[in-house]
């Protein structure tokens, strides 16, 4: 089966990594509750800071977010379990084309399974939709409400990686990654 990740917030806990380096950037201490509850994909807001604040802030310090942000847990153990067992795994991120050298080669050596040929990157969120088309994927998973909602029309099963901003879509949804060996397992018994 062909498997599609979105990177950033899907694989890579991103947000939440930015919201501790503010924190220490800023000298504050907001407390990670505050950044859970946000309905929102930025996380400045947590911090009161504008909207041009936070983007001078993300800019700031976006290359130390970018390659020091952890996996979420298990995220690597499972896509290796995949890539083990035959399936083909594909990496899809709308981060600019500037950082696709640096993050595949992050990925990597983290551990996640990069093949030649599976890693797409540089392309905007709504752009990923022809991406996941053209690849023909069994499964899609995202966080992102404005790429989940351009798949419906596709022949695919699309999950979102569960975060506090995409709760009121009704998709289903993967909160720990291990749930991911129980659906191919459910998938497989299916076809």
């Amino acid at each position: 089966m062909k498997f599609g990740f979105d990177i950033d917030d899907t694989l890579l806990n991103l947000r939440e990594h930015a919201f501790r380096i503010y924190n220490l950037k800023l000298n504050r201490q907001v407390d990670i509750e505050v950044f859970h509850a946000l309905t929102c994909i930025p996380v400045h807001e947590a911090f009161g800071l504008s909207t041009e604040e936070g983007r001078e802030l993300w800019d700031r310090h976006r290359s130390e977010i970018y390659y020091s942000a952890p996996p979420f847990n298990d995220a690597v153990e499972v896509l290796q379990e995949l890539d083990r067992c035959g399936h083909e795994v594909y990496y899809i991120t709308a981060r600019a084309p500037v950082h696709c050298d640096q993050t595949k080669q992050a990925l990597i050596q983290t551990g996640f399974p990069v093949r030649d040929g599976r890693f797409y990157c540089g392309m905007g969120d709504l752009e990923k939709v022809h991406i996941i088309r053209d690849l023909g994927l069994d499964y899609y998973f995202d966080d992102k409400p404005a790429v989940l909602e351009t798949l419906g029309d596709l022949k695919l099963s699309v999950y979102a990686k569960d975060n506090s901003y995409n709760r009121h879509l009704e998709v289903a949804r993967i909160v720990e990654w291990r749930e991911l060996l129980d659906i191919v397992n459910v998938g497989r018994n299916e076809r």
